[in-house]
């Protein structure tokens, strides 16, 4: 399998002209997409062999300052691959071997199911421990604050699948992965990436963190409502190992010419990294592997928060790289709609910008919420009329009106299992569909104001009276 991934991936060489790709054409494709999305805030960098093509910001961060080509943002899962190349540094130094159980490096590493005594380091990186949302809801229960609480809140965790078996993306993999990291190397994770990571390669500007409050002001994003960008903090979540490195579009520059041996890795360790599981012929060690439209190979890995996106694509074939960072979060798609746009433009072909039914969606729901709400006022209003002419089991009709309070209480689950699984809180959900999420909250409130009116001005012919003053 090896031998043919590093055919198929690394030495493939296939047209790829590049010709409209400048400084000029980007910026102007960006001004044209952030014009049509109302995207606020953008890095851009693209890179041929050790070329940096062009490398910029665009817009403001959350907190009004201009984006620019050293401004930090969020990479959230890009992260990803710095974890797996720290954990491939130590595999050439001899410290760890990737087919070794994760037990044998890191003792404390333990949960409630035996089988996982045989998850191995590789699982990790692939994504295949039998660690899953299903099984473990990492994002819905506590947060840790540091490497060493995400792995000890596993201990009462059990698997979703023997080790081996079954992909599934989840983030504590890389959690439980940089957590190796700084117990073999004996450093601090964050220490760890600036020794060997970021200073050699000359990224000055990036680091990784733990949690949402680590989060500077340049990082933090914003959704999108009735077509405006709307600045919003981020919801509680521990990232380190798994999403929590910031760089800069200049930083990035570095990182993308380094994939192409920049003295980090060995060229077999490079390949290592590229070569997929059995059970997801698409996921690698901290990288996924596919085509573009025109069927070139790819080598990428995308990062979602809830309030901004990060994607980074190489094409071995022509050394071109890219990365992008916008300051909008996941539901927007941001990041990977422009990288797609300039993978297009790699390849000599002209970009479009993708439709997004966002706006039509939010119009509908501030329209259904204002009806909901006019609706409930009139029927507060009336509430003596209705209750003078039902009677007895006629009231039962009021019931129904519990469901939307229902429905928020059940919001999460109901998600869960659209997800086939997949863990969120409560809140996240609102990031993810802020306008619908408005009108749910708006026809709940409505609707209990209507049930508690109604049954108030019912109160006196069911018998209910109020307790006189003082007892």
């Amino acid at each position: 399998m090896l031998a043919k991934t590093v055919a198929a991936i690394c030495l493939a060489v296939l047209p790829s002209s590049g010709l409209d790709v400048t400084p000029a054409s980007v910026d102007a494709f960006v001004a044209e997409y952030r014009e049509s999305t109302g995207l606020p805030g953008v890095a851009v960098v693209i890179t041929k062999g050790t070329e940096v093509v062009h490398a910029k910001g665009y817009g403001r961060t959350a907190s009004g300052d201009p984006v620019t080509a050293d401004t930090p943002m969020a990479l959230a899962s890009v992260s990803k691959s710095f974890t797996s190349l720290a954990v491939m540094q130590l595999v050439e130094q001899g410290e760890i071997e990737l087919d070794q159980a994760v037990r044998r490096y890191l003792p404390e590493f333990g949960m409630a199911d035996p089988r996982a005594a045989r998850i191995t380091v590789r699982q990790l990186l692939h994504q295949t421990s039998g660690m899953a949302d299903t099984a473990f809801r990492e994002k819905s229960l506590p947060q840790p604050s540091t490497l060493e609480g995400a792995v000890k809140r596993l201990r009462q965790a059990e698997l979703a699948a023997d080790p081996g078996t079954v992909f599934s993306y989840h983030n504590t993999n890389y959690q439980v992965a940089a957590r190796l990291v700084e117990v073999v190397s004996g450093r601090p994770f964050p220490a760890y990436l600036q020794e060997r990571v970021f200073a050699p390669l000359g990224m000055r500007g990036s680091r990784t963190i733990d949690t949402d409050r680590d989060l500077p002001p340049s990082a933090r994003g914003h959704l999108y409502l009735l077509g405006r960008p709307i600045a919003m903090p981020e919801p509680t979540g521990f990232g380190n190992g798994s999403g929590g490195v910031l760089s800069s579009a200049n930083d990035m520059a570095r990182w993308l010419i380094a994939q192409n041996g920049g003295g980090l890795l060995s060229a077999r360790s490079i390949a290592e990294m590229r070569t997929p599981s059995a059970q997801n012929e698409h996921y690698a060690l901290g990288w996924t592997l596919g085509e573009t439209d025109r069927g070139t190979p790819v080598v990428r890995h995308g990062g979602d928060l809830f309030t901004s996106t990060a994607e980074q694509l190489l094409m071995p074939g022509s050394g071109y790289g890219i990365a992008v960072m916008a300051n909008t979060g996941m539901a927007f798609a941001d990041s990977g709609a422009l990288t797609d746009a300039l993978v297009t433009m790699v390849e000599g072909g002209t970009p479009r910008i993708p439709a997004s039914p966002f706006l039509i969606t939010d119009v509908v729901f501030a329209l259904l919420t204002l009806a909901t709400v006019a609706l409930a006022a009139r029927g507060v209003a009336r509430s003596r009329r209705w209750a003078a002419r039902r009677r007895g089991w006629q009231r039962l009709r009021l019931l129904p009106y519990l469901a939307p309070l229902a429905l928020c209480a059940a919001i999460a689950p109901i998600f869960r299992v659209l997800a086939r699984g997949g863990d969120i809180m409560w809140i996240q959900v609102a990031y993810l569909y802020p306008s619908f999420v408005i009108w749910l909250l708006a026809t709940a409130t409505a609707c209990t104001a209507l049930l508690l009116a109604r049954l108030l001005a019912a109160a006196p012919e069911m018998g209910v009276r109020s307790a006189p003053v003082g007892g």
